[in-house]
């Protein structure tokens, strides 16, 4: 509920601090006194469009801050969770306005778009009067009011959500879908792709191997002649050898009788390398034993290198990179088939949404249907008492237009009204009336007000065009809503004014050199003198007195 409402320098407010109460509020006062200015005022802090002409005269800008207490009132306390706005104490809306016409908003600290005080001040606050914040003339609130008075609040979530849930089923299929051409072409490319490179059958360490035989047998004639002339020059030439010179080095110095002893160890040098030697010219003539110059592998392991080159070409990378080049076009096509698997899986989702949102969406539009009538015959003997006699009220149910499973539901919501006997009913949006808007606004909140979820109500001047017995129902009415809650009344009704549970009473104090609105709090005599002069005009009699008296006493018991 509002608890605290700060206004400086707003129109020809110079300062005001109001602490606000629950209960019923009545706000008094003559005509152009400042009670408009004060709900003015809120309204920009609950997100209104603002001028410089707000601004008081003489002064660079004006400041408006509204401060609630969120406790009984957890969908606003979500809203700022959501938004990391959350603070320890009441909640506080800001709003500056400077005399060049910029505006700024503030919420529990932080600057915010001028939307965000609007929509958290919905969640606060609901004005009743003539102006476009009006919020008995949306739709929305009309099936809101429907779906809270017949406790199916938790159902209408329950559909809304079915509805978010197909709908971002059936984005996601659409998307998967559009591309399944572009796919289907992708996966054929590919399926070709790998069936060429599993035909190929490259392994892991073949191209390495075949490019080094390949190498050798090109040079077979030339490796094959040095192989010779190696073995010739360690062992077989006439001329000399390396194994013959060893040989005669080893004979020649162990001949000696006496060997100094470095001598020994050039003799065991010399008998390692003839031996390291003769092992050498035992794997060359091995190798050439064994090595066989064939013409047709070699042809073959050219055939097999063009083709190995020849892929790689193809997908311009070099021949080492097939392998795994394979591996990824394996994944992708992997990829791309589960996306398959996906879309007929979103297709059975999307269908069992439809299924569960129909089903809540039907619980849901019997409870309203069954709950319309009772609202439209409870609001419509509320307008009987607020002097409306003959007023109809209904609540009609229209099927909605689409296919498509909507946040609403099956149906839009609208309340229906004639104010005047013969009248057909119209629209609420389209009443002429302000007063009988107002009225019509109270009645439903009334019957409504055991499941509202808005904490402060307000109405302003919901007296307009009425008087005695009706006046005092209207009274009446708002005393009981304000039991329920919080209630802001701007009255000119002394009917209205007795029974408030509390009374402010908002004058202009003249000085030398300007005029500025104040605001006191009526207690005692101060208030039955008010309500007297709301009675009797200017000059209070014993009489006005003690009918205000009277008045006053009734309502408080």
């Amino acid at each position: 509920m509002l608890v605290h409402l700060s206004i400086h320098n707003y129109a020809i407010v110079e300062h005001l601090d109001l602490e606000l109460d629950t209960g019923m509020t009545v706000i008094t006062g003559e005509t152009g006194a400042g009670k408009s200015i004060m709900l003015d005022a809120l309204g920009l802090a609950l997100g209104d469009r603002a001028d410089s002409g707000a601004v008081r005269p003489g002064t660079d800008k004006a400041d408006i801050l509204a401060s609630f207490d969120l406790t009984a009132t957890p969908e606003a306390r979500a809203w700022l969770a959501e938004r990391d706005l959350e603070r320890e104490g009441p909640c506080i809306l800001r709003r500056v306005i400077t005399a060049e016409g910029r505006s700024r908003a503030y919420i529990n600290g932080s600057p915010c778009p001028q939307g965000d005080l609007r929509a958290l001040g919905e969640l606060l606050i609901d004005i009743h009067n003539q102006h476009e914040h009006q919020s008995l003339l949306k739709n929305d609130t009309h099936r809101r009011l429907l779906d809270e008075y017949a406790g199916a609040s938790e159902l209408a979530r329950q559909v809304q959500m079915a509805a978010q849930r197909w709908r971002q089923t059936r984005q996601e299929l659409e998307r998967l879908s559009n591309a399944g051409d572009e796919q289907r072409a992708r996966q054929q490319l590919l399926n070709y792709q790998l069936e060429e490179l599993e035909k190929l059958a490259l392994g892991d360490r073949e191209l390495g191997e075949l490019e080094l035989e390949h190498k050798t047998l090109s040079n077979a004639e030339q490796l094959l002649g040095n192989c010779r002339q190696v073995i010739d020059l360690c062992s077989e030439s006439d001329a000399g050898n390396v194994l013959s010179a060893l040989t005669a080095s080893l004979q020649r110095l162990t001949s000696l009788q006496a060997q100094p002893g470095p001598l020994g160890e050039a003799v065991n040098l010399l008998a390692s390398a003839q031996i390291q030697v003769e092992e050498a010219v035992g794997e060359l003539n091995r190798f050439l034993d064994h090595f066989d110059v064939d013409p047709q592998r070699q042809q073959s392991i050219e055939e097999r290198l063009d083709a190995i080159y020849g892929l790689a070409r193809k997908h311009r990378i070099p021949p080492g990179e097939l392998i795994p080049l394979q591996q990824r076009l394996r994944s992708e096509l992997a990829g791309l088939n589960a996306d398959d698997e996906t879309l007929e899986h979103l297709d059975r989702e999307l269908a069992a949404y439809a299924r569960h949102y129909r089903e809540k969406a039907g619980e849901l539009g019997e409870l309203r249907r069954q709950a319309g009538e009772r609202l439209a015959t409870a609001v419509e003997g509320q307008m009987q008492r607020l002097g409306m006699p003959g007023g109809r009220f209904a609540i009609e149910l229209h099927p909605s237009a689409s296919s498509e499973p909507l946040p609403q539901g099956l149906e839009q919501v609208e309340f229906l009204v004639s104010a005047n006997p013969g009248q057909p009913l119209k629209p609420l949006a389209r009443v002429a009336s302000g007063g009988e808007l107002s009225r019509i606004s109270l009645a439903i909140q009334v019957i409504t007000a055991q499941t509202s979820r808005t904490p402060t109500l307000v109405f302003d001047e919901v007296d307009v065009g009425i008087g005695g017995p009706t006046a005092e129902v209207v009274g009446q009415l708002l005393r009981q809503l304000g039991q329920q809650g919080q209630v802001l009344t701007v009255t000119h009704l002394p009917q209205v004014a007795a029974q408030g549970h509390r009374h402010l009473f908002v004058h202009k104090a003249r000085g030398i050199d300007e005029t500025r609105t104040a605001v006191a709090r009526l207690e005692g005599d101060s208030r039955i003198a008010e309500v007297a002069r709301m009675l009797g005009g200017l000059e209070l009699t014993e009489e006005s007195l003690a009918h205000a008296r009277r008045m006053i006493g009734s309502a408080q018991t």
